[in-house]
């Protein structure tokens, strides 16, 4: 167990940053949650109004508390906020809402010193970012886009398909979220969704079980990023069968992904031109992890990590990034696996148990070591 004088800062109060605070309290660490919002419950309150878990709910809880209800049933961004504020409540941390993070600064004698945007201090001997990416949506840059006179936006900043009724809409993205939204919205408006490639379905059930279920028999949910993109290549939507057959009988029009904007639509591949008065764009976020730039452990946006253990800064992890250990790891099912995993190697270094094995290429001696070496 470790001994502390100093808590350990876990940064965001979602899913990741409640997973880490019992993962902290696991190994004997003091955490503090420090989250931005006005309660623990992460971005879940700001998606679209028809969101469900594509996992069910037996597959989807957090340790030690299970969702209510039928264990096989998939949960609405309702119930998922509701489940995080159950959560938030049975933890031993202390969780400070209201509080955003400006700046991490590394202390010379060890540990760090969080700013806050209020000018607030406070000492860290450790520090987990856990603030996910909804805060940072990402918008390809395409041609003409800032002539563009029509609404374009994120699908962070969509919500329910009425307001759209009777426009010319178009859904950029092949994954989940975007051909769940161009199906709702086909109902209302005159939808296009815009992809570079065909979409590929993967079933939801398999042999009468949810294919989470087989993820977690074969292990399959586990695997690392490398292995995934190896048997893996492209995307897939979770279907029943209701979205392909959406796109094969024309009720959900596709077409291969514009090339630029006009002031009042944009220019197909094809060269053609469509009057367009919405854009929404389901291209992913990137990680919200600013307040750590200014010391630079964060390249081209991208935390520089490994597992999600700081290669540049001891006493530093990240809980929730995309693929950090696994292909589940920046979900419900999938992240207090890494939040255990970083927990430990950062209970580790805060002992003076430094666990860094010769075979992970970093000489013990490194000034800009790991916390801990992946598992």
């Amino acid at each position: 167990m470790a001994t502390q004088v100093d808590p350990v800062i876990i940064i965001g109060g979602g899913q990741s940053g409640l997973a880490a605070a019992h993962a902290a309290v696991a190994v004997g660490l003091r955490p503090v949650v420090l989250h931005a919002g006005a309660e623990p419950v992460g971005s879940w309150p700001g998606y679209y109004d028809s969101l469900t878990l594509f996992s069910p709910a037996r597959y989807s809880a957090l340790p030690g508390l299970a969702f209510d209800g039928d264990p096989d049933h998939y949960p609405h961004r309702d119930q998922v906020v509701a489940y995080l504020r159950r959560y938030a409540a049975t933890l031993d941390a202390e969780i400070r809402t209201d509080v955003r993070v400006a700046e991490v600064h590394p202390r010379a004698g060890g540990g760090y010193l969080i700013r806050t945007d209020v000018g607030d201090e406070i000492a860290a001997a450790g520090v987990v970012a856990a603030s996910g990416s909804f805060g940072n949506p990402y918008l390809p840059d395409l041609p003409g886009r800032s002539d563009f006179t029509g609404a374009l936006l994120h699908v962070a900043d969509y919500r329910r398909p009425e307001p759209y009724a009777g426009k010319r809409v178009v859904v950029v993205g092949a994954g989940n979220s975007a051909v769940q939204i161009a199906y709702e919205l086909a109902a209302h408006a005159h939808v296009t969704l815009a992809t570079r490639e065909p979409v590929r379905f993967l079933p939801q059930r398999i042999g009468g079980r949810d294919l989470h279920h087989w993820l977690r028999v074969t292990g399959a949910d586990r695997l690392p990023h490398r292995v995934l993109t190896r048997l893996i290549r492209h995307a897939a939507v979770l279907d029943t069968g209701v979205y392909r057959r959406a796109i094969t009988s024309g009720q959900l029009a596709r077409r291969g992904m514009f090339t630029a904007f006009t002031p009042d639509g944009v220019v197909w591949s094809d060269g053609t031109a469509d009057a367009v008065d919405t854009v929404i764009f389901a291209t992913g976020y990137r990680p919200d992890v600013g307040y750590l730039e200014p010391f630079g452990t964060v390249a081209h946006g991208r935390p520089r990590q490994v597992g999600g253990l700081s290669t540049t800064h001891r006493g530093l992890a990240y809980v929730g990034l995309e693929f950090q250990r696994s292909f589940a790891s920046n979900t419900l099912r999938g992240v207090s696996r890494d939040a255990s995993h970083v927990m430990r190697a950062l209970a580790g270094h805060i002992s003076g148990r430094r666990r860094l094995p010769r075979s992970a290429g970093v000489p013990r001696s490194a000034p800009t070591g790991r916390v801990g070496a992946p598992r």
